[in-house]
């Protein structure tokens, strides 16, 4: 069997990918936090939310989530407090969770603008929507 050449969109794809990934997580490991806590903060940032809700979303486990929870509010990232509309406990962004998320945020925003800014709005949407295709057919 051949090599699969490194010229192939698939190749391209992944390479493009992994090295996003090692970019995106530049600031991540400059602030202190691990691989993954950024996105407990994004998360975060857009409402405050349970524990179960949180694990869900992020496609983790009660267990798995619990000591980066509690990480993350030893360094005053996350406050556990009452969300929702029947004021069930959860956790929400402190005061420097959110700063923390915002500069990632920017971080994430300047990425996207150096990679895409070439392409007209037009092209950023067929690209985008390209890309979502591709997630929808490799997904199993």
């Amino acid at each position: 069997m051949s090599r699969p050449s490194p010229r192939s969109a698939l190749y391209r794809l992944i390479e493009a990918g992994q090295l996003a990934h090692k970019a995106l997580l530049v600031p991540v490991v400059e602030k202190g936090l691990e691989p993954g806590d950024d996105a407990v903060l994004f998360v975060l940032g857009r409402s405050g939310t349970t524990e179960a809700d949180l694990a869900r979303e992020l496609g983790l486990s009660a267990d798995m989530l619990s000591s980066r929870l509690e990480r993350l509010a030893s360094r005053d990232f996350i406050t556990r407090q009452a969300v929702g509309p029947e004021l069930e406990p959860g956790l929400a962004l402190t005061e420097r969770g959110v700063r923390i998320r915002n500069a990632l945020a920017d971080h994430w925003a300047q990425l996207e603008e150096a990679l895409m800014g070439e392409l007209k709005p037009k092209h950023r949407k067929k690209f985008a929507d390209a890309l979502g295709r591709f997630v929808d057919l490799l997904r199993f």
